[in-house]
């Protein structure tokens, strides 16, 4: 399975968008401290990177993600509206070079590191940022204005190369 296989409804970007403003409702009505946003920002760099994580694990994932919420939010909104799904077209931010691999496994171990050392509530915006960003990533609107982020990875994981390859000093 691939990630660019996701079928996402407006349904199912509804509950990304609520587990959004689940998030930063509390940021916006409190002191507005960018650090109070760091769990989440962090969950969602790794959700979003997951959806062209095309054939591994991540993509994986964040597709199982989409469709789940694709099918929650269409039986969600079938229940209480009794409307059909709203499909909505799919896409992607870029593609990972292998350097670029190696940066979003770089990336995932310290989210994980991140999610062992947190507490409860940021346990849960952690999770909440990977979820919202494993649906939205798929989108087209949010893919193009996300697409500097599979670029700066696969510069970073270029240069880490260029670093680590080379004969000289690098400190």
């Amino acid at each position: 399975m691939t990630a660019s296989t996701a079928a996402i409804s407006l349904a199912g970007a509804a509950v990304a968008i609520a587990i959004v403003w689940a998030n930063l409702r509390p940021w916006l009505a409190g002191g507005r401290d960018p650090k109070a946003l760091a769990p989440y920002g962090a969950g969602a760099a790794l959700g979003s990177l997951a959806t062209i994580c095309v054939g591994g694990a991540l993509g994986w994932g964040a597709n199982g993600i989409a469709g789940a919420a694709t099918a929650g939010g269409n039986k969600g909104v079938s229940k209480t509206a009794g409307t059909g799904p709203s499909g909505l077209p799919t896409g992607r931010m870029g593609t990972l070079t292998p350097e670029g691999g190696v940066v979003v496994c770089l990336i995932l171990v310290a989210v994980v590191l991140l999610f062992k050392a947190a507490g409860k509530k940021e346990k849960r915006r952690i999770l909440g940022g990977f979820v919202s960003f494993a649906i939205l990533g798929f989108l087209p609107g949010v893919a193009a204005t996300l697409t500097w982020w599979p670029d700066a990875v696969n510069w970073a994981g270029a240069e880490l190369a260029g670093i680590l390859s080379s004969s000289g000093s690098f400190l």
